[in-house]
């Protein structure tokens, strides 16, 4: 993403919506996405963090990004909540022809087993995508997904993407409409669909605010929910 004050500048994607985007931080700024409340789940059963989300620029083209989570899970056995495992990842841009619009970037990242006993994975995982973006006007569309690395007794490895549409509908409010898949996490589990509605509004030059939700369906049983809000900060 880039910290201008305007939506028509179509590189905003990425948060808060679960499709990621090429776009890097720009060289020697910050992007922080704080506080950001993230969950997912069924009914009462349901878990997520809050925390923060630092992304620097390191070099043209590069972004270095780690997530400080606070991790929260309620099931029928009541809440708990603790520190989460901590995410790191670099965004590396490879493709940006300005020209036609046209952005791809891989997007490596890591959770090291740093957490809470009853919130940790225990192991390190890991998420290996490629994400691609195509700008025309106050549109943009991006996507791609990639191979997730989740060891673990009953884990299995998956492959997971999405795609997202956004439109910048006023010079400070852009919406947006995605679609994801994921393969199934576990020995016995299934693959999922979800499909979630968001938005960015600019409050100043500075700070803006994110938010996104929608359905995730598989697994059985009825349909799941996602939501996604934070303030952001580019500086």
């Amino acid at each position: 993403m880039t910290a201008a004050l305007s939506l028509t500048t179509p590189s905003w994607a990425g948060p808060p919506f679960l499709t990621d985007d090429p776009e890097p931080t720009d060289v020697g700024h910050w992007e922080i996405y704080a506080p950001l409340l993230e969950v997912d789940g069924r009914g009462a059963d349901y878990g997520g963090a809050v925390g923060a989300e630092l992304n620097y620029g390191a070099r043209p083209g590069m972004q270095v990004t780690v997530g400080l989570p606070l991790s929260f899970a309620h099931d029928r056995a009541g809440f708990t909540s603790g520190r989460g495992d901590l995410e790191f990842s670099v965004k590396y841009r490879f493709v940006h022809d300005q020209a036609h619009g046209i952005s791809v970037a891989a997007f490596p990242g890591a959770t090291l087993p740093t957490g809470a006993r009853a919130l940790s994975a225990h192991r390190v995982t890991a998420l290996l995508p490629v994400w691609a973006q195509k700008n025309v006007g106050p549109w943009s569309v991006f996507g791609g997904g990639g191979y997730a690395l989740n060891p673990g007794r009953g884990n299995r490895n998956y492959w997971t993407g999405g795609l997202a549409v956004t439109r910048a509908v006023t010079p400070h409010l852009l919406l947006g409409l995605e679609a994801d898949r994921q393969g199934a996490d576990t020995r016995i589990g299934r693959m999922s669909t979800s499909f979630g509605a968001g938005g960015i509004l600019q409050i100043s030059r500075t700070f803006r605010i994110l938010t996104s939700a929608g359905p995730t369906f598989g697994n059985g049983g009825r349909p799941a929910f996602h939501g996604y809000l934070a303030g952001g900060l580019n500086f």
